[in-house]
């Protein structure tokens, strides 16, 4: 795994890597408690592409804990990238083997959680 981050690193910066992290190996492992930890309960999640149909929380715990997301565990490489933090909400790049996600997080009383994912395969 690698973290690129502003050179200003935060704590802030350091708890958005890690609810990234969370949602990635908790989707490699079929994790939902890590799955879980890192989603907001208003998620939407849309694949790149003429249909953008969206995927709930309630939708990626359950594809979760089917171990849909173990399949693509073969290649656990991870590059995030904290493009902005700023006040409650920031903005994430994750590359690794199998996709290429923008992922839009918010400060919650529970910590970050990730509110909008955009995706397409890698």
């Amino acid at each position: 795994m690698e973290a690129v981050t502003s050179p200003k690193s935060s704590r802030d910066e350091a708890s958005v890597v890690a609810t990234a992290l969370d949602y990635f190996e908790g989707w490699f492992d079929g994790d939902t408690v890590r799955m879980d930890r890192a989603l907001h309960p208003n998620l939407v999640k849309r694949r790149a592409g003429e249909e953008l149909g969206i995927t709930t929380q309630e939708r990626m715990l359950e594809l979760t804990r089917r171990g849909e997301g173990k399949e693509d565990a073969a290649d656990r490489t991870l590059h995030i990238e904290v493009e902005d933090v700023y006040g409650d909400i920031a903005s994430v790049t994750v590359r690794s083997a199998v996709y290429h996600e923008y992922l839009h997080l918010v400060r919650t009383r529970d910590g970050w959680k990730i509110a909008n994912a955009f995706w397409c395969p890698a």
